[in-house]
């Protein structure tokens, strides 16, 4: 059985490196279709001389059986709304291709070698992103790429929509012929919110790592004592996430000159008599509270990559077709929970990423609060110019909806299929849901990082930054200068996103 791991996947889908299949593991997917064709002789088998959901009560005649397969695909291809994008659509192509690769699904070989050319070559099928309630999996989304499979559709290639049949005869590819259940294979699983959670999990790491920066960064420019990421502070509470975090920002805050030593001022001899300090004894908690905050997220995080990759190597369409066991399983496979609770999980993650940099950024623009820095990092004319004031406005209300949307859809069933989908997952609804909070927060940590940029130059400590803190104040200053009068910001916000997602790449 093939098993491919996150990191293999993410050279695939970001990276273009070429999806290989070993001749070893298509013999193993031959040995299983060929299982099939001569188990199911005079046997009724769900999907394949049976009609699917409710219509599994009536069995289709022989003569059918190939029409069955290919009404499937038509009649689910039933979408709505917009594509989705090139790259969730490989993802969701690799997860497929590698979830019948697990040679339990009975399909021939030529299902998983066209979409390995697919996938390979850049054909991307048309996918609307409505259309899965994610119980029977993506049966729509999944219909949607078989359709371009039987040279039916519409492909994007090389930056255009064409017809699928143009384009499988351009590459010099047949169209998928149907053998016994291809139809219900390609499209009964997990494998579209998979892909889109899988990508969503690449953008949400890094924005992680992203944040662990601005953390350390913000705490610079408010010459914050170091304790609060201290491995003995940090280690005596008993979670993984917390003492990771607060081990990559002690990592990311190595030489800087503008953190203090709490023992050198708070503990000296020159305190005693003392009755106020002007500078804070603790910090705020968006900013020495994050090793609290983000560790958590480090753990959904974690999590929820293990159950991607476990999603990747499994069977997850139905029935499963076992030809050690010399049967065949019928069951639920396809079912969507596990991607769908993760999403969830994720997005909630996400939101709590945003909302800290939102705060952070607060602290920035608030003179009143942070004592130091003039409002709104305004260096022009108090009263004629704005500085960055309408910056948090943007930043605001694109947290706000960050909030609204992260509210569980995993518990969202509504049943439907004459009640025999009588509860499901709606994981796609679920990873597009956590897609539209990830994109959120790239926004919002774009004008974060502008901000923090403006910030140190106000103080003049660019110089006295650590290297990871430098090394993101020079490329966002690369984009966005120092900048005293009113200007617009749409696109210096916009490209910044863009290098900040640029390091997925």
């Amino acid at each position: 059985m093939r098993h491919i791991s996150f990191d293999e996947v993410k050279e695939i889908v970001f990276r273009g490196a070429k999806f290989e299949l070993a001749e070893s593991e298509l013999q193993e997917v031959e040995r299983c279709h060929n299982f099939l064709r001569e188990f199911a002789a005079e046997k009724v088998i769900y999907g394949i001389n049976t009609g699917f959901g409710p219509m599994a009560q009536w069995r289709v005649d022989d003569k059918y059986l190939s029409d069955l397969q290919y009404n499937i695909i038509r009649s689910h291809s039933t979408g709505a709304g917009e594509p989705l994008e090139d790259m969730y659509v490989k993802a969701a192509m690799v997860a497929r291709t590698t979830n019948l690769m697990q040679a339990r699904s009975g399909v021939h070989p030529s299902v998983v070698l066209l979409l390995k050319e697919f996938i390979n070559r850049g054909i991307y099928p048309f996918i609307p992103q409505h259309g899965s309630v994610g119980a029977s999996g993506d049966l729509v989304q999944l219909a949607h790429i078989a359709l371009t499979l039987i040279g039916e559709g519409r492909v994007h290639y090389k930056g255009e929509w064409r017809p699928s049949a143009e384009v499988l005869m351009e590459c010099g590819l047949e169209p998928l012929k149907i053998y016994i259940r291809e139809g219900l294979s390609i499209t009964n699983g997990t494998s579209v919110m998979t892909g889109v959670a899988m990508v969503n999990q690449v953008y949400a790491e890094r924005l992680l790592e992203h944040s662990l920066l601005a953390a350390v960064w913000m705490n610079e420019i408010a010459a914050s004592y170091d304790d609060w990421m201290a491995d003995e502070l940090n280690g005596v509470r008993r979670q993984r996430g917390q003492q990771y975090t607060a081990r990559r920002m002690r990592e990311l805050a190595e030489g800087s000159r503008c953190l203090t030593k709490r023992e050198h001022h708070l503990y000296s001899e020159e305190q005693k008599g003392k009755t106020y300090f002007e500078h804070k004894v603790q910090a705020y908690y968006s900013l020495r509270c994050t090793p609290q905050i983000l560790g958590p997220v480090y753990d959904t995080l974690m999590n929820s990559r293990e159950v991607l990759e476990n999603e990747y190597n499994s069977a997850c369409d139905n029935p499963i077709v076992d030809p050690v066991a010399k049967n065949v399983f019928h069951g639920g496979n396809f079912h969507g929970d596990y991607i769908s609770l993760e999403a969830d999980k994720v997005k909630i993650a996400v939101t709590r990423l945003a909302m800290t940099a939102e705060r952070q950024m607060n602290y920035l623009f608030h003179d009143r609060i942070n004592g130091i820095l003039p409002p709104f990092l305004n260096m022009g004319t108090l009263g004629l110019n704005y500085g960055m004031q309408a910056c948090q406005f943007t930043a605001t209300s694109t947290t706000a909806e960050c909030q609204t949307l992260s509210m569980p859809n995993y518990v969202h069933s509504i049943p439907n299929n004459n009640d025999n989908q009588d509860i499901v997952s709606m994981g796609t609804n679920s990873a597009l849901l956590c897609k539209r909070v990830i994109d959120n927060a790239y926004q919002v940590m774009a004008i974060h990082m502008i901000a923090l940029a403006q910030a140190t130059d106000c103080l003049k400590k660019a110089g006295k930054l650590c290297p990871a803190s430098k090394a993101m104040y020079d490329k966002v200053r690369g984009i966005i200068p120092l900048f005293v009068e009113d200007t617009p910001f749409y696109e210096e916000i916009a490209k910044v996103e863009d290098l900040l997602r640029g390091s997925c790449l």
